[in-house]
């Protein structure tokens, strides 16, 4: 079926059912932020393959919302589709809830006022708040599965890759310490049985790792976890020998995938759940379980412990990312040199036939990533933004479109890899070649200060992240810049790039930073059509060093930087530099050299120590 036919397949199943209105989130049942293609909904439906947007189909109207990451985009993949795009990312642009309720017929004929969304797609609060919402115009919302009825030819399965045993050596924590430890919380809550359903929380408990999801070493499952013990429901297809014998040493049992809503049905007493992270047909079946039950059962929505000490790395993850930094460094080195080297240094540079583009940047810097120890796969699609593309926050080349690199003009790279020993994510911008505007180098510089005033920060315990925000802006502040993306994301140790509950941005987030949160250090400035520019590390809360001035007795924090790759001295503007930034800066460079250099041939080091000399201050 094409898309319209797609259309027309859902509205015959709406007049069935008495819907009035069809909504198709870009989401999974694990609220993942990466997710298997079998659980592409709201991409079959419109025609649209952007990696977030939510389809709305009414009997009249079909509307896809999306943000400014993917107007060009949608607008291609639309057309002709008859779907309308509505660019949620602009101001005057209304959301879905309130498109609807002023949209839905008024008043309603019969179905009308029904919307109807598979429950496995959304999270128990998202829910919540929209049968809150729409409750307001007299709609109702039906929980009900409209896209398994008419996707029956060519959807994809759900992964059937092998789950591994993720080592004790490279987690830190064994299993039967991380289970008594959770178990513990959940007496303390009152709790007889925990629901897990978000993918990474289950690959960190139960320390098991996969390649279901691309990018994201992890296990499509879900987990309960009881006084007296773990079952993990997954398709027994997963589990070979080797992994079957772990799980049994580990005292953990296996049920199959779907059996987890007729499980959780049948649980009593009290029943803990992240609202935020399991869906709303688990959450159903819960319900449903405790009526049966009378009042002795019920669900509790909490806060997932797991999600708090999952962010909490513990000394031997944080040597692992270190480990990782120092490889992923190495590749990064590697990658730069061969970009300067062979393919500008040779200006009859080819490659298959055709011109450097930003395709063969990204496939070349997995190849110097794939010669790292224990590298494993990329931590996301890595972006190669030349020039104006650059300022493409979220932009994402692809081998049939993308453009030509040229030894000239910036080079915006935000890359990461995933190694058995943690988790990488950087970026780096650098300039390729012809001479440097001045607003180029001021645009940099700007950048790079908020960069190391966010790495040099110092803070009292109980400070969160958007309590230190404004330390990156302040210098683009001053200058009439911001941006819009965070300032910093948590960061998975070999699990998710993306991770809470930490953050540094502007929205108040009541999670503050602890010792052993990694999150990243990237602010940037973008000029439509000119460049991008962000510079990102990784960094760490460690403890803070007293200091003689301190008056109080508070608990001081600080940041260590784990990212490891030298920046592109020849885009500061130095007029601009205090001595305290460039000490920093050349300190950090001489760790550089010293911890990477290692790693690399005669050839490689020499070009590393050229690249880590130091600035005169």
């Amino acid at each position: 079926m094409n898309v319209r036919e797609r259309i027309a397949a859902l509205r015959e199943e709406m007049r069935e059912q008495g819907i009035g209105a069809y909504i198709v989130p870009g989401n999974d049942p694990h609220a993942s932020e990466y997710m298997a293609s079998h659980w592409y909904e709201m991409q079959w439906i419109s025609g649209f393959n952007g990696e977030s947007g939510t389809v709305v189909v009414t009997m009249e109207n079909a509307l896809l919302w999306t943000d400014s990451r993917y107007y060009l985009q949608a607008g291609i993949e639309l057309e002709g589709s008859g779907i309308e795009l509505m660019r949620e990312s602009d101001v005057d642009c209304p959301s879905v809830i309130e498109w609807m309720k002023e949209s839905l017929p008024q008043p309603f004929p019969k179905g009308g006022s029904i919307i109807g969304v598979n429950p496995e797609m959304w999270s128990v609060n998202a829910f919540a708040e929209l049968r809150s919402e729409v409750a307001e115009a007299g709609i109702e919302v039906k929980s009900i599965d409209l896209i398994k009825p008419i996707w029956t030819e060519g959807r994809p399965a759900i992964p059937q890759d092998k789950l591994y045993a993720y080592a004790a050596d490279f987690a830190g924590e064994t299993v039967e310490s991380k289970l008594a430890r959770m178990r513990e919380k959940i007496a303390a809550m009152h709790g007889d049985a925990l629901i897990i359903s978000a993918l990474d929380e289950i690959a960190w408990l139960l320390n098991i790792r996969g390649n279901d999801v691309e990018y994201n070493p992890v296990v499509i499952s879900y987990c309960v976890l009881e006084g007296d013990k773990c079952t993990l429901f997954v398709d027994k297809n997963k589990i070979d020998a080797p992994a079957q014998n772990y799980l049994d040493f580990n005292n953990i049992s296996v049920q199959p995938y779907e059996a987890v809503f007729e499980y959780i049905g049948s649980l009593s007493g009290t029943i803990l759940f992240d609202g935020a992270r399991v869906n709303e047909a688990l959450y159903e079946a819960i319900n449903q379980g405790t009526k049966d039950k009378g009042q002795g059962t019920k669900a509790v929505n909490i806060k997932s412990p797991i999600l708090i000490d999952k962010a909490k790395k513990n000394a031997i993850e944080l040597e692992g990312e270190r480990i990782a930094m120092r490889q992923d460094g190495a590749a990064l080195t590697r990658f730069f040199k061969w970009l300067e080297e062979e393919a500008f240094g040779n200006s009859q540079f080819t490659m298959h036939n055709a011109q450097l583009t930003e395709w063969d940047l990204m496939e070349k810097l997995h190849e110097f990533r794939e010669m790292g120890e224990n590298f494993v796969e990329e931590s996301f699609g890595t972006i190669a933004g030349y020039q104006g593309n650059g300022a493409i926050v979220h932009y994402a080349a692809t081998k049939k479109n993308c453009a030509e690199v040229k030894p000239e003009g910036m080079l915006l790279l935000d890359s990461g890899g995933q190694y058995l020993d943690g988790t990488t994510d950087i970026t780096r911008t650098v300039w390729l070649g012809g001479r440097i505007p001045q607003q180029a180098k001021l645009d940099y510089t700007y950048v790079l200060k908020g960069h190391i005033a966010l790495a040099r920060a110092r803070f009292p315990r109980g400070t969160r992240g958007n309590q230190l925000d404004a330390l990156a802006k302040q210098y683009m502040w001053a200058a009439g810049i911001t941006f819009g993306h965070g300032t910093g994301h948590g960061v998975g140790h070999f699990l998710g790039c993306h991770e809470g509950p930490q953050n540094v941005r502007t929205d108040n987030n009541p999670t503050a930073l602890e010792v052993g949160h990694i999150i990243s250090d990237e602010p940037g400035i973008y000029r439509t059509g000119k460049w991008g520019i962000r510079t990102e590390n990784l960094i760490t809360v460690i403890p803070a060093k007293q200091t003689k001035a301190t008056t109080t007795e508070d608990e001081w924090l600080a940041f260590e930087t784990l990212t490891l790759c030298f920046y592109d001295t020849s885009l500061i503007e130095m007029s601009l530099m205090t001595e305290d930034e460039i000490d920093w800066l050349n300190a950090y460079h001489v760790r550089v050299y010293k911890e990477v250099g290692p790693l690399l041939n005669d050839e490689e080091r020499s070009y590393l120590a050229y690249k880590c000399q130091a600035l005169e201050v």
